[in-house]
């Protein structure tokens, strides 16, 4: 292991480089889309059966069997692998809006009423810090998902970490497996340390 480390550095920075920039963007697209989505959800009952079926949908295809369909649509490489990392991780953003803007006290949003906010004023001064702890939730079980999932880009030739796995597994090679395991173990336990201090200073006021 060492020995690979040491005459594959740059070769290993460049996959982690490309393993990070796929989650990112997978990560802040279906956060747009996924916090939008459950807003309007959770300010309609009809909203949110016709949105809950298609991001359940998502929810059960495997993350393998959506990237080898968009490969007709969108050709390999990094785009399809990054549409299929924001189809995984939509859902949980979606549901944890949806439950966060429900889980605001009708009485706090009335007295916002009452002491002359507007309906907007409410929205972002009131419900949106009140949501905000349950949004993040979300967020952070997507951002897990979708690091853990970019090994899959490797596949399409989308790059990443997986490539040191799936080498390893066509060579046989558990030197290799481990070497890809581990880095994608520390990339996923090191985001999600810097998200949960991000996300205490966001809601520091709880």
């Amino acid at each position: 292991m060492g020995e690979y480390i040491t005459t594959h550095t740059g070769e290993i920075l460049v996959q982690l480089r490309d393993h990070m920039l796929i989650s990112l963007y997978a990560l802040l697209i279906a956060v747009l889309i996924g916090v939008a989505a459950g807003y309007f959800a959770s300010r309609s009952s009809a909203a949110e059966r016709l949105l809950s079926v298609p991001f359940s949908v998502m929810r059960v295809v495997p993350s393998l069997a959506i990237l080898v369909l968009l490969i007709p649509v969108m050709g390999a490489g990094m785009n399809s692998a990054v549409i299929a990392l924001t189809i995984l991780a939509v859902p949980p953003v979606f549901l944890n809006t949806i439950v966060g803007f429900r889980e605001v006290p009708d009485f706090i949003k009335e007295s916002a009423r009452g002491i002359g906010m507007t309906g907007r004023e409410s929205l972002w001064k009131v419900e949106v810090p009140l949501a905000m702890p349950m949004i993040l939730a979300g967020i952070r079980t997507a951002l897990t998902e979708v690091i853990a999932s970019a090994t899959l880009a490797a596949k399409i030739g989308g790059g990443g970490l997986g490539e040191i796995i799936f080498t390893g597994l066509g060579l046989n090679r558990s030197d290799l497996l481990w070497i890809g395991g581990i880095l994608v173990a520390v990339l996923s336990l090191g985001s999600g340390i810097l998200f949960d201090i991000g996300s205490r200073r966001i809601i520091r006021w709880k």
